[in-house]
């Protein structure tokens, strides 16, 4: 099977809203970098987790790896989807693979599926094979969606 040109992944953390776009020609170098994400839920010691990982991405520089990287109040959806969508159409003759939150997944598959259904392969967040390259990457998405809403939480 033909790798994917473009990974978009979406997701919500409560109030807020995030998305990534990665290059398929970044996914290796940044792997190795990412071995040590978890899912946020599924952590005893959460606040150390995150104190922990926000050095690492400071340190390997990840946000750099990122094509695009976003994050918005949920009330900014509108804006992130226009985004999103906007992408989509400039690059109509790439296969991109699109990780979407369970949540908002009708949602943004009837509106992408009018734009381009043929290169484009949407998957529910939960539906992502654990391990899987594109399982590790939307832990990435989900820390820093997190590592975001505890410092609106501080402030």
């Amino acid at each position: 099977m033909k790798e994917f040109d473009y990974y978009i992944f979406i997701d919500y953390s409560e109030n807020i809203l995030g998305y990534m776009i990665l290059e398929e020609k970044k996914i290796k170098q940044i792997i190795p970098k990412i071995s040590k994400f978890a899912h946020y839920r599924e952590l005893k010691h959460k606040k150390a987790y995150l104190c922990s990982i926000k050095k690492r991405i400071e340190k390997e520089e990840l946000k750099g790896y990122f094509l695009r990287l976003k994050i918005r109040d949920v009330r900014e959806t509108p804006e992130v989807y226009a985004d999103i969508v906007e992408f989509i159409k400039k690059k109509g003759n790439c296969l991109i693979f699109i990780s979407v939150d369970d949540k908002q997944y009708s949602n943004f598959e009837r509106l992408v599926k009018n734009i381009d259904a043929a290169n484009n392969k949407i998957v529910k967040e939960s539906e992502l094979k654990k391990g899987s390259k594109e399982h590790k990457l939307s832990l990435v998405l989900d820390t820093l969606l997190n590592i975001e809403r505890l410092k609106e939480e501080n402030e």
